[in-house]
């Protein structure tokens, strides 16, 4: 998969945000942006994941522009600033619930996932009694259930306590070597 972003500029009520910005991402790799607030990196992955329109440039995934094709990327899952889910289910239920879209999912892959998070301990309390840090783990459990080819995350680690961000960069470092 290939993603190149060709002179995108966004702006709001007028007000510039990003200017001719010209990207190319690879297959294979992990890219991060740094920056300060405001500087637009959010705008700039909201752009990628077909979330905000740019005012003018185009999004290409392997050569297809999904801004004009107005389609989601293929084979992409993204977790973009804090993820929200159903307070009155577990992290459980709400993946499974989830899952049951994809229809592809099994039980056993949900848990295999809230595992690799270090969510499992957890994974039958409701989601409206998760920390920070918790509901961040449920929103990139339910970005890797799915196996995209890419991932994008926005501020991941979030509320993450450091052990778990260590674990939860060496997962995201296996996903890039299985491809």
């Amino acid at each position: 998969m290939k993603i190149r972003l060709i002179n995108v500029s966004k702006e709001f009520k007028k007000i510039p945000v990003l200017k001719n910005v010209n990207l190319e991402f690879e297959e294979g790799k992990i890219y991060g942006f740094v920056g300060r607030n405001g500087s637009g990196k959010s705008v700039l992955l909201k752009i990628m994941c077909n979330f905000y329109e740019p005012t003018i440039g185009e999004v290409l995934y392997d050569g297809v522009d999904i801004v004009k094709a107005k389609t989601y990327p293929p084979e992409t899952r993204a977790l973009i600033e804090s993820p929200s889910f159903l307070p009155d289910l577990t992290g459980f239920e709400n993946l499974k619930l989830l899952a049951a879209i994809q229809h592809k999912i099994s039980d056993e892959d949900i848990v295999k996932t809230l595992k690799l998070v270090n969510l499992d301990d957890e994974m039958n309390k409701k989601y409206s009694n998760y920390s920070l840090g918790m509901k961040q783990k449920l929103g990139i459990a339910q970005v890797l259930m799915e196996n995209p080819k890419v991932i994008i995350l926005d501020e991941p680690f979030n509320g993450v306590e450091n052990e778990t961000v260590k674990k939860l960069r060496k997962v995201l470092l296996d996903e890039k070597e299985k491809g």
